[in-house]
């Protein structure tokens, strides 16, 4: 069963940038990716798709409307637990504070390390990691 994996940015072209690098895992049937590019988005997504059914949340701090860390926070208020993992271009200490604060499981530093996060991804899937 391919885990799914949710991505949450308001920048479109962060949508072809990881279809492009987890091509093969989709296409192997590993993973499938689901793409908000908004909080609220994010949230109606999660509603239809079942939170259970998604292994992970990968979202951007800075976004309009509702910020990734307050996305972080309604998450991780309501069961079940999915592990939310935040994204920025910005070295931050206040935002990584702040995301830990909300329990965030991980903080990606654009521009993202693709196996450095493959390999995050079959940790929290309690999976071996994948080659790439």
């Amino acid at each position: 069963m391919a885990l799914k994996i949710m991505v949450v940015d308001d920048e479109k072209d962060v949508e072809m940038l990881f279809r492009q690098r987890f091509r093969r895992e989709m296409r192997q049937g590993e993973i499938e990716l689901l793409f908000a590019f908004s909080g609220e988005e994010a949230l109606e997504v999660l509603a239809a798709q079942g939170k259970t059914d998604v292994v992970l949340v990968l979202s951007d701090i800075n976004m309009p409307g509702m910020t990734g860390l307050e996305l972080l926070r309604r998450i991780k208020s309501e069961p079940p637990p999915v592990p939310v993992c935040m994204m920025t271009a910005y070295g931050n200490d206040d935002y990584r504070q702040r995301a830990e604060e909300h329990q965030c499981d991980g903080y990606l530093t654009k521009p993202i390390d693709f196996r450095a996060l493959k390999a995050r991804i079959h940790e929290l899937a309690g999976e071996a990691p994948i080659n790439g």
